[in-house]
């Protein structure tokens, strides 16, 4: 059974990409802690990181380092945030985003955001990544 994020890999679903690369992608969440949110989802449908394959979760959690490293530059956070929750969708996906304190990591506090906000927030974040050598995992714009 395909998952949601599986769907949105395939296009079926829309996904704001800001990496690709053979093992793993990169993007937007639709309901984001702070601009600049990221999900880290493997191609491959591995159900929680307790189930990954070693290379296969270390390739995500370097990519999410990447990622990271990305939002930071793009929004002048002092930190990017890693979590592993797991709940929402049964398909292993890191949360990465800006933070600037521990109140930035509050799920609740998570909701929708309006779809420019999203566009603007990948295309600053593509943009940093490139910046920062990674322009070959970095897809072109929507």
């Amino acid at each position: 059974m395909s998952t949601v994020f599986s769907r949105i890999m395939a296009g079926e679903l829309p996904g704001r990409f800001v990496w690709q690369d053979p093992r793993a992608t990169a993007f937007l969440s639709i309901a984001p802690l702070t601009p600049g949110h990221t999900l880290v989802v493997p191609r491959q449908e591995v159900d929680q990181w307790t189930r990954a394959d070693g290379d296969l979760l270390a390739h995500c959690v370097g990519v999410a380092q990447s990622i990271g490293r990305g939002v930071q530059r793009a929004w002048d956070a002092p930190r990017a945030a890693m979590l592993v929750a797991g709940f929402e969708v049964p398909h292993l996906h890191i949360h990465v985003a800006p933070v600037w304190g521990m109140a930035d990591i509050d799920f609740k506090k998570a909701g929708p955001v309006e779809d420019a906000a999203l566009d603007e927030a990948a295309d600053r974040l593509r943009t940093s990544l490139r910046e920062l050598g990674f322009g070959d995992e970095v897809p072109a714009g929507a």
